[in-house]
């Protein structure tokens, strides 16, 4: 049975905790990591960027001199994209979807091979309990301080704790997130995972199939 050092609030090693070896167990595979991430990434774009064509432009409707004659190069609109005020040609449009799809099977396997991966590499700290006196950034900093460092850390909780949301928001680069809501980006992006007992069994029951 697979299994890792349980920590409390102090950062004092107390026991061992088992882990889920369908999610801790996993031999990693880059590409697959690569590829849900690049999704995540995609799904989460926002297309803003918009440009008129020569047929969005208003007006433009009446050719601006006669074909021939005049000594000047023909024209036949003044919203054509050589003209200033013109349309844009192959520009951004809002309309673009950069959707990508993943099967589920994909995205749990690279999220076990994202959360083995942090394990193997020691990146990973299981935690009794994280309990505040009240919710204050300075408490929750001197616990974090007492925890094993992390430039990034995602503090995996087994539900929404408002409080302790509350008093770890304004310290950077720490992020909360629910087990039941992980992905792989987030996993990858952090340098350091702090993951609270209660919350593997629901890890476990939400992604372990």
């Amino acid at each position: 049975m697979l299994s890792t050092k349980l920590h409390d609030q102090t950062g004092k090693e107390i026991g061992t905790v088992e882990l889920d070896e369908k999610l801790f167990g996993v031999k990693p595979s880059r590409g697959l990591i690569e590829q849900a991430v690049v999704t995540i990434l995609a799904n989460r774009r926002q297309v803003l960027a918009h440009t008129k064509t020569r047929g969005d432009v208003r007006g433009g409707g009446k050719k601006p001199w006669r074909q021939k004659g005049t000594g000047r190069a023909r024209q036949g609109s003044i919203r054509s994209p050589q003209w200033k005020g013109g349309g844009v040609v192959h520009g951004p449009r809002s309309n673009r979807n950069f959707t990508l799809k993943m099967t589920i099977a994909a995205r749990r396997k690279a999220l076990a091979m994202s959360l083995s991966d942090k394990l193997k590499g020691e990146q990973m700290t299981v935690v009794d309990t994280l309990k505040l006196t009240a919710p204050k950034t300075k408490e929750f900093a001197t616990i974090l301080k007492a925890l094993p460092a992390g430039k990034t850390r995602l503090v995996v909780l087994p539900t929404t704790d408002l409080p302790l949301v509350k008093a770890g928001r304004n310290i950077p680069g720490v992020t909360f997130i629910r087990a039941d809501s992980l992905n792989t980006y987030d996993i990858v992006r952090h340098s350091r995972l702090i993951v609270l007992k209660d919350a593997l069994p629901v890890m476990s029951k939400t992604y372990s199939r």
